[in-house]
């Protein structure tokens, strides 16, 4: 009798930051015995930041279960996490799964479905103080771990964490052939892709760049942590 495959599930959503998604989709997709579902509120296409567009994808609501369920970030993950659908569809995944994960500002979401109350998480720099609307415990760490519960910080940390997790289901040798395999020796042309990193003029221009959108970004995760008394506690 075959083994019951490992099931992936990376629920996405429009204005999706493709990089979130797809940096983790090409280490876990390599999973042995592991089936990877690519899945949204709706099914069908759903178009990335830029213009990318995802398709043939499944309805969230169709999936019975999932061994492993990864929530990536983008642009509009704040507005995500006030689709009451969505998030609902989330939480149901995720209270089954075995391990509950995200990237970037997907952690916000996984917020907004009340399963990082009193747990540490990641978040892109930016806006990882919004863990907070969440009860969640802002973590600054690349890749963090709090139970069953990965979560990896700003875009290309989503790699990082695929490894991670990679090495945790899989084992540390099968990781490290992965790695090897496609080549995953960073190596960037400019060192300052942290603040701390980043020289005071480039710190200014990003921030100012975020400062644009950050009151709607802080209103919509102060509207959806009032709804987290919904739940009355996290797994």
């Amino acid at each position: 009798m075959s083994q019951t495959p490992f099931v992936t599930v990376f629920a996405i959503y429009p204005n999706l930051t493709q990089l979130d998604f797809t940096g983790p989709h090409q280490v876990l997709s390599r999973l042995p015995g592991a089936t990877t579902i690519v899945a949204s509120r709706d099914g069908g296409e759903i178009e990335a930041e830029g213009g990318l567009v995802i398709g043939r994808t499944r309805k969230l609501s169709e999936i019975e279960r999932c061994d492993l369920i990864c929530v990536p970030g983008g642009s509009a993950a704040t507005e995500t996490a006030l689709d009451e659908e969505f998030v609902a569809e989330v939480r149901r995944l995720a209270l089954g799964a075995k391990y509950i994960t995200s990237v970037c500002t997907g952690s916000l979401i996984l917020g907004a479905a009340g399963l990082l109350q009193g747990k540490r998480a990641a978040c892109h720099w930016a806006w990882r103080g919004l863990l907070t609307e969440f009860g969640a415990i802002p973590d600054p760490a690349r890749v963090v771990r709090d139970g069953n519960i990965f979560t990896g910080g700003g875009v290309t940390a989503g790699i990082d964490f695929a490894f991670t997790m990679l090495a945790e289901i899989a084992g540390e040798g099968y990781a490290k052939a992965l790695t090897l395999g496609l080549e995953y020796a960073p190596a960037p042309p400019y060192g300052c892709g942290r603040p701390e990193l980043a020289d005071d003029d480039t710190l200014r221009r990003v921030s100012g760049n975020m400062d644009k959108v950050m009151a709607q970004r802080i209103a919509e995760a102060k509207e959806a942590g009032a709804r987290l008394s919904r739940y009355a506690v996290s797994p």
